[in-house]
């Protein structure tokens, strides 16, 4: 399929486009931005997708303009559905990407689909508030969301957690500081998201909302411990105080079942793997997702 993959020279979107084009896809970027409305509509009208993969948006949780998040996530989302209802006609899929952080951190355990959305912030809000925005639109557009849990990879600006602990192995840097070190969470790998991505395109599953995950934590502590495993660096970690977030809850983990029922059997690479991956390739970006 003509795919149009928004975000495309992001972290994740270099990787989708690798994916998409070793199975046939011809893809392509947008030029105008989400914010522009008549521009969009007019590169639309240009471009004629048969297939969307939206990844645009700002998705680092620290961003430092909160109204940024409402109007790239929400309001340029709009605004591109907006532009492919009316001048898009042959699209046959729209993946829409939402993110687990939807969920709030006040759930613990494995967490599915069926969970109630408890955003805690204003990332978060924005991506919900996207999804049920989005939803008026369902009637007119073959769309469909997933909501990744953590992932990482080459290429990964060093603001997140994994890059950040990566660069202090590569470098042998003495001392890191981190938060809180006693939680579990799900770090993936970039080229499995990709791979799944490429996969709900190609099945379009319409109207459904799909974790995108592992279903396998670990905790900062076992990440640290497996990088000195693999480069035979030590490390010594300083807790600060001033990034350790209070009342968080101990395990968060997705539940993959319904991803698993639409495209198949999908395994990410375990977390060794990335890690022995990320360590042994500088990045070449430093965009984020």
């Amino acid at each position: 399929m003509h795919t149009l993959v928004t975000g495309l020279d992001g972290f994740t979107g270099l990787y989708v486009q690798s994916e998409l084009e070793a199975h046939g896809h011809r893809v392509v970027g947008l030029s105008s931005d989400l914010t522009d409305p008549d521009a969009l509509a007019a590169e639309i009208a240009q471009v004629q997708p048969e297939a969307v993969v939206h990844l645009a948006g700002i998705t680092f949780v620290g961003h430092g303009n909160a109204n940024a998040f409402y109007e790239v996530n929400l309001v340029g989302t709009r605004n591109l559905l907006d532009a492919l209802v009316q001048h898009a006609p042959n699209v046959r899929g729209i993946l829409l990407v939402s993110s687990a952080n939807v969920y709030g951190n006040r759930s613990e355990g494995i967490l599915s689909e069926n969970d109630p959305p408890d955003p805690a912030n204003d990332y978060a809000v924005s991506k919900f508030a996207m999804e049920q925005m989005a939803r008026l639109w369902v009637d007119q557009l073959p769309l469909f969301f997933v909501r990744p849990f953590n992932y990482t990879g080459v290429g990964q600006g060093e603001m997140f957690l994994i890059p950040k602990v990566v660069a202090h192995f590569r470098e042998k840097r003495p001392v890191i500081e981190l938060g809180n070190l006693d939680v579990w969470r799900e770090f993936g790998d970039v080229r499995a998201v990709a791979d799944a991505y490429r996969r709900l395109l190609e099945h379009c599953p319409v109207g459904e909302t799909l974790n995108v995950c592992m279903g396998q934590a670990y905790s900062l502590r076992e990440v640290v411990a497996l990088c000195e495993k693999i480069t035979g660096h030590d490390i010594e970690i300083q807790v600060n105080s001033k990034i350790v977030r209070a009342n968080e809850v101990r395990v968060l983990k997705g539940d993959n079942s319904r991803l698993k029922r639409v495209i198949g059997d999908w395994q990410s690479h375990n977390l060794e793997e990335t890690l022995q991956w990320m360590l042994q390739n500088s990045p070449t970006v430093t965009h984020s997702r």
